[in-house]
């Protein structure tokens, strides 16, 4: 008998560890819930929330193939190498097989299991599937990793042309295994972990199930794609894909992304529209982040990944940081992406750009605060990508933009949110300004009276702050 261990890869369709666990003997599957981890790792309870509802999903459409279900509880990684040995043992299971994951305590928590089954005859078998290319196997002409996005998605369009990465097959049932009592292990719900339920309105916004996720692909493509380069930036149109959270914990694959991108050029890769030319592009800037993760695991243990920005001299602002943590810094565009994060688990793409260079730059606060605070309430935090991104606004990361070009979020709103639809959603305090006033409202009027705060930081003093505290850094 083989032992599937689903990790963040909750779905039955093109599930590569999944199809060569079912291939020669019938197979259990198994998933390991560690709640202190997911504390550690700062993991937003409406993740977790996501995570468990998809898998009482799972469940059922495995039980319909007759593959059960063990369900067990460890709080901490340290301990799985030992509990997945005995649960080997207690099933009689020689081979366990599961998809990579990205990040060094991963790595490490995945060698550990290899190395103790190993010590008993069995096997940690391992599979690339979270990616569209095995990391290692996208480098420059001296082998090794890219640095600059631009070059490396260069060289992953020549793959592309070759050939598009193809889903794997589907399963069929497997003869139904004789009763066991850990077939009846149940799903523990949020309480029973100790952690805050969801609301209801914020799990409506985000069901479940890979006919729910692959129904959102299928409007995406043929409804919004053709008009994602323009639309994609334009917060109040609510265009994007919202599918970040399916991938975050695998209901979708990559490849099925992919896949349902060029279905119309019959699985090849011809482009278009723009549209479909930039989702593809932000695709490939998930895949770089994750090769970066792995190739530079410092940036796993909250380093850098441009050593000499350690220099920086970041504030000490508890205050500014909380301000701007729930949306109460006077900027109205930055105080609706921090209440739309905390209403939904979710803050459009170019709003989080604006917010995070916001507390980088115009704050002077680490970077690496606001990762966490993302990671703690976005329900896609995806480590690769989050810490990728918010590296990218700070100009310490890998291809990050220039220490010195800060966006200006009073600017940004005014371009991408030209009427105030967005800001009026998420402040409604400024709801009955015009189009004008609501991107600033205190710039003509300083004494108007509202139910608002006043802007905690001048824009202009402190983009020169930043300017002089990165070349301080650099000297």
């Amino acid at each position: 008998m083989q032992l599937i261990w689903f990790r963040h890869d909750l779905r039955l369709h093109d599930h590569t560890a999944l199809w060569h666990a079912s291939q020669t003997e019938r197979c259990v599957a198994v998933v390991i819930l560690s709640p202190e981890q997911w504390i550690a790792h700062q993991d937003a309870t409406i993740k977790i929330d996501f995570y468990l509802r998809q898998l009482h999903n799972l469940k059922q459409q495995l039980s319909a193939l007759n593959i059960p279900l063990v369900i067990l509880k460890i709080d901490l990684w340290r301990d799985i190498p030992a509990a997945l040995d005995k649960l080997t043992q207690d099933l009689h299971i020689k081979t366990v097989h599961a998809n990579i994951e990205f990040g060094l305590n991963e790595s490490e928590r995945d060698l550990q299991v290899q190395q103790l089954l190993q010590k008993n005859n069995k096997s940690l078998l391992l599979y690339h599937d979270r990616s569209l290319f095995p990391v290692g196997s996208i480098l420059n002409l001296s082998q090794q990793p890219y640095k600059v996005f631009g070059a490396f998605k260069k060289a992953a369009y020549v793959q592309l042309h070759i050939s598009l990465p193809k889903c794997m097959p589907d399963i069929t049932a497997q003869a139904p295994l004789d009763p066991h009592p850990l077939w009846d292990t149940a799903i523990p719900t949020m309480a029973e972990l100790n952690l805050e339920s969801i609301p209801k309105q914020q799990q409506a916004l985000w069901p479940v199930g890979e006919t729910k996720a692959l129904q959102r692909l299928d409007d995406f493509i043929a409804h919004d794609v053709a008009a994602y380069a323009q639309a994609r930036d334009l917060p109040h149109l609510d265009q994007t894909s919202h599918l970040s959270a399916y991938l975050n914990i695998g209901i979708l694959s990559i490849r099925q992304c992919l896949q349902a991108l060029f279905r119309r050029q019959q699985g090849q890769l011809h482009i278009d529209n723009p549209g479909q030319q930039i989702w593809l592009d932000e695709l490939l800037w998930r895949e770089f982040y994750q090769h970066i993760l792995c190739h530079f695991p410092r940036v796993s243990r909250h380093q850098p990944f441009k050593l000499q920005t350690q220099q920086i001299q970041w504030r000490d602002a508890p205050e500014d940081l909380s301000a701007w943590q729930h949306g109460r810094t006077g900027i109205p565009i930055v105080d609706a992406g921090m209440r739309q994060l905390l209403a939904t688990g979710w803050m459009h793409n170019r709003v989080r750009m604006i917010t995070a260079m916001f507390l980088s730059k115009n704050l002077l606060i680490d970077w690496r605060l606001g990762e966490q605070w993302f990671m703690q309430h976005l329900i896609d935090g995806d480590l690769a990508a989050n810490n990728g991104g918010w590296q990218w606004c700070a100009s310490t990361g890998v291809d990050s933009t220039p220490y010195f070009r800060i966006f200006n979020p009073i600017t940004q709103s005014q371009r991408f949110d030209e009427n105030g639809d967005y800001i009026r959603l998420w402040v409604p305090e400024l709801a009955h300004l015009d189009a004008k006033r609501i991107h600033d409202p205190y710039l003509k009027q300083p004494d108007l009276e509202l139910d608002y705060p006043r802007p905690i930081v001048d824009l202009k003093a402190s983009r020169l702050r930043a300017i002089a505290a990165f070349k301080t850094a650099q000297s």
